[in-house]
């Protein structure tokens, strides 16, 4: 491999994600292997309760450092990329002046601060903003958060003249390009959805011009190449071209291989998801609607606001690492004993939508152990994704009774399994399924490497492995969700009366 790129005949393409606690950069060939990756984890800052910034100085240099790493540790010569693209969670705008600078750090997605906003735009906007976005106000969305700003912090919104979001920035840093895309862009609550085009009504509500926002692009669109700043602090070649790239949700559907209708996935990341692949979009108030990368596709879909974030909230609090926190609940009996987890730690959307909802054990005995509040963490997200599944069956999305399970969490057979039994679903794991991986594909099409996304699918997407239901746990966990379910409702009156 070394050879190949040495002598310039293999070529390669960089796919980059931007998570909710790290960077993954992933390395791929012509072929459609890959040949490695790199991740940099950075922090959420909590300043209050309620309260998630990131800082986007840190998302470019976790760029910086994976780049270089990538081409050191494979010895690639930075003129055989091809391209690189990037992806990010949504919702995630960077605020700068008018010479680009950034303002203040970013309210990322998870942050539930604008609860009062929110409650304001579904009193005076909600008929303007369901019609025009598909959606319902939520702290989530990009509009609720900047009113915040607006009100609470004016003297930096009186300064703020272009808004972009976490993957744009990072692109903006390598290019100078000032863009997004249109699935980026969905995610703002400043987008006309149906006329996929900004929204001079919806940018009114909060006063900012129109004229200010970033150009829309597709995501497979070549927006810039690498300048010659960028180039000396990556290692990578001036000239190199970049993509639009898009969000990672869609990328990770992508890489899991679902590309057509009635396919569905699984996601344990950050957030906890469903998706369904349609041909429209189902506007409700239950459900995230986005398009796909592929035109007339569609991937609407539940969500659950903190699933492996609540690992990782539970690891980084009481100590030790995944491996041992997943060998310790495997000890322990479906059910944890009695012991329950709901993973509300940012408030909850589907099927609830309500920011003020906590996170909690119920249950505790003086006999759990450490090993039943792992697994409770795990089974708590995994009732939480039925409470998504039955609202998907309820408004009547075809999903069968298989899909491929992707995110971070994923790579736990335990977790993996938990999930595959409470939901009685068949789950397809793929060799590779992150987002990263997804954005190097769309990489690869912008190349040459791949026809198109069904060629790019057929060349790399390979399963793994399959998941099947224990129709005994199956039963437990079907059974005991309604203990979950009057735990949540007894509990979300106080929670709403503080």
């Amino acid at each position: 491999m070394a050879e190949y790129a040495q002598g310039g005949k293999m070529r390669y393409v960089l796919g980059i994600d931007f998570g909710g606690g790290s960077s993954k950069a992933t390395l791929l060939n012509e072929k459609g292997i890959i040949i490695g990756s790199n991740t940099v984890e950075y922090k959420t800052a909590y300043p209050q309760n309620g309260f998630a910034e990131q800082n986007p100085e840190e998302w470019f240099q976790a760029t910086l450092e994976s780049v270089r790493v990538l081409l050191d540790k494979y010895r690639v010569a930075p003129e055989t990329i091809s391209a690189i693209a990037f992806d990010a969670a949504t919702h995630t705008a960077v605020l700068m002046d008018r010479n680009f600078v950034v303002l203040r750090p970013s309210i990322y997605w998870t942050d539930s601060r604008s609860i009062h906003q929110v409650e304001f735009l579904k009193k005076n906007y909600l008929q303007l903003i369901t019609e025009q976005t598909l959606h319902i106000p939520d702290t989530i969305w990009t509009l609720p958060q900047l009113m915040w700003i607006k009100e609470n912090q004016p003297q930096i919104w009186t300064e703020v003249r272009h808004i972009l979001f976490a993957k744009d920035y990072v692109r903006y840093r390598f290019t100078g390009v000032y863009c997004t895309d249109r699935i980026e862009a969905e995610g703002s609550m400043l987008f006309n959805t149906k006329e996929m085009k900004w929204s001079r009504e919806l940018c009114g509500i909060i006063g900012f011009p129109i004229d200010h926002l970033p150009p829309v692009k597709d995501p497979l669109d070549i927006i810039g190449t690498v300048t010659e700043e960028a180039a000396a602090l990556s290692g990578l070649k001036a000239g190199t071209p970049v993509l639009c790239g898009t969000t990672d949700t869609v990328m990770e559907v992508f890489a899991s291989g679902a590309i057509s209708g009635k396919q569905m996935t699984v996601k344990l990341a950050t957030a906890g998801r469903i998706c369904v692949i349609t041909d429209k979009p189902y506007p409700d108030s239950n459900l995230v609607n986005y398009s796909h990368i592929i035109n007339g596709l569609w991937y609407p879909g539940t969500a659950t606001k903190s699933c492996a974030a609540s690992f990782r909230w539970y690891r980084d609090t009481f100590g030790g690492d995944y491996r041992e926190l997943d060998q310790g609940a495997e000890t322990v009996p479906a059910g944890s004993e009695g012991l329950y987890f709901h993973p509300y730690l940012a408030g909850e959307l589907t099927p609830y939508a309500d920011p003020k909802l906590c996170g909690s054990f119920t249950g505790i005995r003086s006999g759990h152990t450490r090993s039943h509040f792992s697994r409770a963490v795990m089974e708590g997200t995994a009732y939480s994704l039925l409470d998504c599944a039955r609202t998907i069956e309820k408004i009547g999305l075809d999903h069968g009774t298989k899909g491929m399970i992707i995110g971070g969490g994923a790579k736990s057979p335990l977790w993996s399994q938990i999930v595959s039994d409470c939901l009685n679903l068949t789950l397809y794991h793929m060799e590779n399924s992150d987002s990263s991986f997804g954005t190097a594909m769309l990489a690869g099409i912008a190349s040459g490497f791949f026809r198109n996304p069904d060629d790019a699918v057929k060349r790399c997407v390979k399963i793994k492995d399959i998941v099947y239901p224990n129709a005994e746990n199956t039963a437990f966990y079907q059974k005991h969700f309604e203990e979950y379910k009057s735990i949540q409702k007894a509990l979300a009156g106080i929670y709403d009366a503080r």
